[in-house]
């Protein structure tokens, strides 16, 4: 029998639960900023210029606010994202790193029943926590020793973890990861 897998589609919604931003208007907005122009992000995105226009109207409508600033002229013509923007961005960068960590993350698998291939699982509790710029690095005391998990800053916000919480530290070649139950 040949193994199902799960995908997930992942959209920001407004307070009337109506879609504000998915991955096609992230993509979008991320262009315009790397790019610092509508005209090139719609040809790296291969998308008309009509149609980005009328994606972004339909994200400020949602929002309430304008989502780009441009400027024509000078040296400094182009196009660039508002700061609402560039949060609205952040946002559903951090949500879509959150899903890929859980549905793509075998270990959340095993959590509702499947199988995953490390079997070094050992319950311990955290004793020490250092959280700086992107990283956390999380040490847990596992009798009669202490191991480090370093993971990003955003898993160990997502897990809510803290000092003396009991964890499952998963062992796998080089790397640690933590397991928490709820």
């Amino acid at each position: 029998m040949k193994r199902t897998q799960a995908r997930a589609k992942l959209w920001l919604i407004n307070n009337n639960e109506e879609p504000i931003i998915g991955e096609g208007k992230a993509t979008l907005l991320e262009a315009i900023n790397s790019e610092g122009s509508l005209n090139r992000a719609c040809k790296k995105v291969k998308m008309s210029y009509k149609h980005a226009w009328l994606l972004l109207k339909e994200i400020e409508e949602s929002i309430g606010e304008p989502l780009i600033i441009t400027q024509r002229g000078g040296l400094d013509q182009g196009t660039s994202l508002t700061e609402k923007a560039l949060n609205l961005l952040e946002e559903f960068n951090t949500y879509q790193n959150l899903l890929n960590q859980t549905v793509y993350d075998k270990t959340f698998w095993e959590a509702i029943g499947l199988k995953i291939s490390a079997r070094n699982q050992m319950k311990g509790r955290i004793i020490e926590i250092e959280k700086e710029g992107l990283i956390s690095k999380i040490k847990i005391s596992i009798e009669p020793a202490i191991i480090t998990a370093i993971i990003t800053k955003e898993a160990a916000d997502a897990m809510d973890i803290k000092k003396n919480d009991e964890v499952v530290a998963v062992v796998k070649a080089t790397e640690v990861m933590i397991g928490k139950e709820k």
